[in-house]
Formats: structure tokens, sequence, C-alpha cells
């Protein structure tokens, strides 16, 4: 494999903080790389060095003669459409090329049908919302036949069909070994998915780890076993991030190299995430039998139906989850729950001892607080807190969320998106709600403070509603989630690996003109979902994919009990298992993407 890029000792400083310190790198033919690391600790900057968009203090970068670089930031995508917006997303996107030419491409059509469809191409880019704007955008760079792609949070304002299909592309053209990948996600399933290295930045240097986000965090925790690390909070957080990617998808721990029985100690010891049954009475003593109650509720905007008749019971201690593609309705949905928005028909009934904590898609502090400090605004609570059984005080909480005691004489309009967040976050508990609505709370977070969150939540008695594209943090905080399509939340029995057939299942129903999904039932936490009539033979295609898939699982699942039953002496025997794992992982890639094309044609 060929070398791309290099970076050789290079250096980054600001008047009140070093970001890169002698760092020397390279990207190679075939690398997949993501980025992790906490907020402003320098990932944006080093892949701006990387595509020479910056100049560091010290040190030099060098490019293979000849190669072509595709780099989107995430502040790129505003100037693009500002200096765009006279145009239309077909001059975007083609430019002088003719509709044979572009047409005829099969990478233009596989990123245009994935990412832009169904935006009309001949809108003009002045009229796209956020959301529209970064999806042409980032298929402006995919179809280009670039050597090395620099991505920097390219999942954002993707719902999650959009995500699974850039992971699903991006693997596929690095399949062949020619070019490479850097990213910086927040999405932890799309790292796992994607990417075979991991770079952390931390304290000005660039750590590699081989493997995505789950090998990472495995490795990261034997790295500071060894090291007899004793910062105690960290590595409570490193375990139970261990435990619940071992038990929620065990065939993803085989890629690290290092002692397996170290591992499985560490797994057997680590108690559930969250005690549900403890957390539930206390949300019952907090809250009484009635939350939240729709009734044949009906909303519409602009003429469209966004909400259907549609009847929720939400108890005391839920923990749901609700999923959907851009434009559903979730926030909608949220805002009805609420009592923030009346309905058109039906009724919302809302118990009298609920009390609201909602996050929001957008931080907007009130007049009176611009201008303030962190810990001028934070002083006007309660100095203790209950969460769950725990006392926390505000100090704790402000450590726990990520300030440090030089961040609180920070002015919040010198706060970036991602602190911005993270005070939303506490300055939301600090109410002390018993009922917490969470709308795309991953929005600008770092990896390590959405593991902080997660483990945060755990303790948290309360009722729980949350609107995420974040796979992995939905299905690791919620305990049911929901599809909301066509203004109808539908269950997901197997949480978001349902999500793509519900979805097929739903536009089988619309162009037959058949029944659709079976509803969410009143206060149940299971549904079925089904089409009448006969069935199209891709359903039979796509029953025999899940039937390979399920016996797939299950001989992971049996071999990963051997490799967990394996001593120490056995090692050699635990290294073939591994690989016989990592072999039907593999293999169920294969079918999941064949499952995948043929759902969606």
């Amino acid at each position: 494999m060929g070398h791309l890029v290099g970076a050789e000792k290079i250096s980054l400083a600001y008047p009140t903080r070093t970001l890169l310190t002698d760092v020397t790198i390279g990207i190679s033919d075939g690398d997949a790389i993501g980025v992790v690391g906490r907020n402003g600790h320098g990932k944006s900057s080093l892949m701006r060095i990387l595509a020479r968009d910056l100049e560091p203090d010290n040190g030099k970068v060098t490019y293979r003669s000849g190669l072509r670089v595709g780099y989107i930031s995430q502040s790129d995508v505003p100037t693009m459409v500002e200096s765009k917006a006279a145009t239309t997303v077909r001059d975007w996107l083609f430019g002088d090329r003719t509709e044979y030419d572009y047409a005829s491409d099969p990478l233009v059509r596989e990123v245009v049908g994935g990412l832009v469809e169904p935006i009309p191409l001949d809108i003009s880019v002045a009229d796209l919302s956020g959301g529209e704007s970064r999806r042409v955008a980032l298929a402006a760079v995919l179809i280009q036949d670039y050597d090395l792609l620099l991505l920097d949070e390219p999942t954002n304002h993707l719902d999650i069909g959009a995500i699974v299909f850039l992971a699903r592309h991006l693997r596929s053209r690095l399949g062949s070994g020619n070019g490479a990948l850097m990213v910086i996600t927040h999405d932890r399933w799309f790292l796992d998915e994607v990417c075979t290295n991991t770079w952390e930045i931390h304290d000005g240097m660039v750590e590699p780890f081989e493997g995505g986000y789950a090998a990472y965090v495995l490795a990261k925790y034997e790295r500071d076993r060894i090291a007899s690390v004793v910062e105690t909070k960290r590595m409570n957080l490193a375990r139970k991030e261990l435990a619940w990617l071992r038990r929620g998808a065990p065939a993803r721990t085989a890629k690290p190299k290092f002692r397996i029985d170290a591992a499985n100690e560490i797994i057997s010891k680590e108690p559930p995430i969250r005690d549900s049954v403890e957390l539930r009475a206390l949300a019952n003593r907090r809250l009484g039998r009635d939350v939240i109650e729709l009734r044949n509720v009906s909303y519409s905007y602009e003429g469209l139906d966004v909400i259907r008749s549609e009847s929720i019971a939400v108890g005391p201690g839920d923990r749901v989850g609700i999923l959907g593609v851009n434009g559903a309705g979730k926030s909608t949905m949220l805002a009805l729950m609420t009592g923030r928005l009346a309905p058109d028909s039906g009724s919302v009934m809302i118990g009298q001892t609920v009390k609201f904590g909602s996050l929001t898609q957008t931080f907007e502090f009130e007049e009176s607080l611009k201008g303030k400090r962190i810990f001028e605004v934070v002083e006007k609570y309660r100095r203790s807190f209950s969460i769950g059984k725990e006392d926390v005080s505000v100090a704790n909480l402000l450590e726990r969320l990520g300030f440090s005691s030089d961040e609180l004489a920070t002015h919040l309009i010198d706060l970036s998106g991602g602190q911005l967040r993270r005070l939303q976050i506490l300055m939301t508990l600090m109410e002390e709600p018993n009922v917490l609505i969470l709308d795309e709370p991953t929005n600008d977070m770092d990896v390590d403070m959405l593991t902080a969150i997660e483990d945060l939540l755990d303790s948290w008695a309360g009722t729980l509603i949350m609107v995420s594209h974040d796979r992995y943090m939905i299905e690791r905080v919620t305990d049911n989630q929901y599809l909301l399509i066509d203004g109808k939340l539908h269950h997901l029995p197997r949480g978001v690996d349902s999500y793509f057939e519900a979805l097929s299942v739903a536009a089988e129903a619309k162009l037959g003109g058949r029944s659709k999904l079976a509803p969410m039932q009143q206060g149940s936490s299971t549904t079925s979902a089904g089409v009448q009539g006969p069935k199209r033979s891709r359903n039979k295609e796509l029953n025999n994919i899940e039937r390979k898939l399920g016996r797939i699982d299950e001989k992971i699942a049996k071999l990963n009990d051997e490799i967990s039953a394996i001593t120490y002496e056995e090692y050699q025997r635990a290294i073939e298992l591994g690989q016989q794992v990592k072999s039907l992982v593999a293999e169920k890639a294969v079918l999941e993407d064949e499952w995948l094309e043929i759902s969606l044609e």
C-alpha cells in the first residue's frame, strides 16, 4: 500500500492552550482512521493541517505527488450555501457536466440515491434546510474520485438511513485498498462500522489504536490497567462502557490483541449498567401512576398531517427512544407530549406531579444571562441534588460534564458548541425534573462526554423520552425504541436493527395500498408489525437472509461462550476461536449489506 500523506513533528498552540506537540503521523492507501478526543483538544485542527487549510506553528506536511484530497469541515457548509445561493442543487453537484455524463456514472447514481434523494435537483440552494445543505455538500465531495477523504462530523444532521448508507459506501470505496479516509465523528456505531484504526488526541499528542470504537475502548482500558492508572472515575466509565459493548455486541470485541482472560474478568465483575427495578420504584414515588397520555391526537402543519390519530401512554420510569427519518415529526411529537403544542384533535393528559426538563436541539439562553460567566449562571441553583439514590453537588456535576475549575470563569458567549450543550444539560438536570425530554442530545458532543452523560443517565430516576439519530446512544440509554412514520409510532422489538425492516414494510404497505405497520398498543411496550396480503418475491429473499443472520448470531454467541470459559493457559485456543468469530462477523456484514440493498430497491 502506498503512502499518501505524512505530518512530521507538527505543533500548534494558541495563547490559552497547546493543541499539538511534535506530532508525527502518516496515512496510507486502505487506511480508514477515526479520530476521537475531547472537544477543543485539536481534532479539527489536525484535520485542517492535513488538508493544508491551516499552517502549523512548526513541522511540515508532505503529500504524495498528484494526491487528490476531498475535505469537508463543520464550518464549510454555511459558506458553501452562501456562495452557491443563486444556483441549483444540480449545478452545485455537477457543474458543467452533461446529464448523460453524470447519470451514467455509477458512483454518482449511488451517492445521489443514498444522500440527495428526495431533494429535487432543480431546487434553489437558498431554499435548502440545514440538514439538506449538509447532505448535498457531502454528496458533492463523495461523487468525486479523491484519493483521500477528510470528513469532519459527516453524520451531523443525517438520519439513521443516511448514516448506514454512508458507512456502507465508504467501506465499499476503501475495500479495494486504494484511497484512504480520515473521519472525525461522535457516532460510535459509525466508527465501528467504517474505521480500521482509531487516533485519540489528548494532551497535545496523537495515540493510535488498532480497530474501531469497541477495540479502542478495550485497548485503552487495558493500557490503563497495565500502567496502573489511578484515575478511578475514568476507569469506572471505561468498565461500564466495556461491559455494554461486550454484552450488546460481543463479536465486536474480537479485534484488539491483548489478554482475553483479562477482558473477560473485567466483564464478569461489572454489574448491569443500571438497576431498572429500583429506578422504576423511585420514579413511581416521584411521579405516581399518571405521566403522559395522548388520546387520538392529530396535528397538521401547513396542510400536511404530521401526527395522525395517535394514542400513547408513557408511564413512570419508562425509557423511550423515538427514531425516524428527518421531517417525520419527532420534535413535533415531543412538543405535543410536553404540552408546548396543542393538538388539532384529541387530548393530551399530563400527570399533576409531572415536572418536565427539556433539552432542545438549540441552546438559547435568556437575555439576562448574556455576558455572564459559567459560575454566575449556576450559582442560583441549590448546592446539591439527588440523582437516583446519589446526592451530588453542583461542583460534582460540573466536573462530571467536563468543566474544569479554570473554565468556570468563561463567559457564555465564548463557549464552544459542545460546551454550551453540556451547560444546557447541566442546567436541565439542576431544575430537578422527573420527566426528561432529550431532543438530539448528541449534537456537538465528543465521545468522552457522551460516555459521561450516559453514565449520569444510568442513575437518573424518572421517565426518559429521547429523540436521536445516534443508534449507539439510543440503544444504550433507552429500554424501548419506536419508529415514527406516517404520523404513527411503531415498536421496534429488536431495537435499531429492525428499523430498516419496519421502513421497508411501511413502504410496501403504501405501494400496495394495504394496511401499514401495526401501531403501538396503548400502554404496551411491545407490538407486532406486518403487512396483510401476498408477499412480494423480495420478501422471501429478505427472510432467507434473516434466517442466515440468525444462525450466524447463534454461532457467534456459542463461540463467545467458549472464549469466556477458556483459561489463560489455553490462550492459543482463544485466539483460534477469536479468528472464527471475526470470519463470522465479516460474513454477517456482507449479508446485512445484501439485506439493505434488497430492502431499498
